[in-house]
């Protein structure tokens, strides 16, 4: 497990951005796990400013995504393949066809779940995923449980995940109750993981995470046990944590 600790947003984005843009480059075929949401936002900003300045090419890549949204169609500005396209994918030289998100509209919900499991196993498996962590511990849309979920499956979400994504929808919105997601198996099994972490507000729960016991209840914590995982947290969530954990510190 490897630690980097930078002073804020901004460069967390770009120390994750690095890291990814790094594979690519000794990867171009690769197939990178995305995430949705605000933290990887700048991320994306990044690569795309370097992609549009000649320095990354994504034509040869492909891209699994954590989640969707149930019963959301890809083209409503709420689902995360709308988010995808917006906030990464228009802006790149990514075929659609390379990109693989579950289907929120899919009828057969067990169906769909084997069906993305297929996908990633038909890829090779992911060679980097990129992850958030959610206040309560949560990785993906994995909620704490009484024990590790395995593959894609389709998840209620709990009241404090549902409250957190309100404010991506617009007031009077129905906010989804049950997405599909990655699960712990399939997320244990890319080669290298990628977290990153900003806020005071996440110190404690990445303190939990990282230091405490491997537990359910704390999803996020069975990464302890992954072999090449990488932790891009800046000054704020890093509060918590032991100063001699941190590999570099980034001015």
């Amino acid at each position: 497990m490897r630690f980097y600790k930078v002073t804020d947003y901004k460069e967390m984005s770009r120390k994750a951005a690095n890291i990814i843009s790094a594979q690519i480059i000794l990867k171009p075929d690769c197939v990178l796990g995305l995430a949705t949401g605000s933290t990887p936002i700048g991320i994306y900003q990044q690569l795309i400013e370097w992609y549009k300045k000649g320095d990354l090419d994504f034509h040869e890549v492909r891209t699994v995504n954590l989640d969707e949204y149930k019963g959301i169609s890809s083209d409503n500005p709420q689902s995360y393949r709308y988010f995808m396209n917006q906030n990464l994918f228009n802006h790149i030289n990514i075929a659609q066809e390379h990109t693989f998100l579950p289907d929120g509209m899919a009828k057969d919900s067990e169906a769909e779940c084997t069906r993305f499991n297929d996908v990633i196993q038909l890829l090779g498996g992911v060679d980097l995923q990129l992850l958030g962590l959610g206040h309560n511990g949560h990785i993906a849309f994995n909620e704490p449980d009484e024990a590790f979920g395995k593959g894609t499956h389709c998840v209620a979400l709990t009241e404090s995940t549902i409250d957190a994504n309100s404010r991506l929808f617009r007031e009077g919105e129905l906010v989804p109750s049950h997405a599909y997601t990655m699960g712990i198996r399939s997320i244990m099994l890319a080669k290298k993981i990628l977290l990153v972490v900003s806020g005071k507000d996440k110190a404690e729960i990445l303190y939990k995470a990282m230091t405490g016991p491997i537990i359910p209840t704390i999803p996020a914590s069975i990464l302890q046990m992954h072999p090449d995982i990488t932790v891009v947290t800046d000054a704020d969530a890093a509060a918590l944590l032991d100063d001699k954990l941190f590999a570099q510190t980034d001015k």
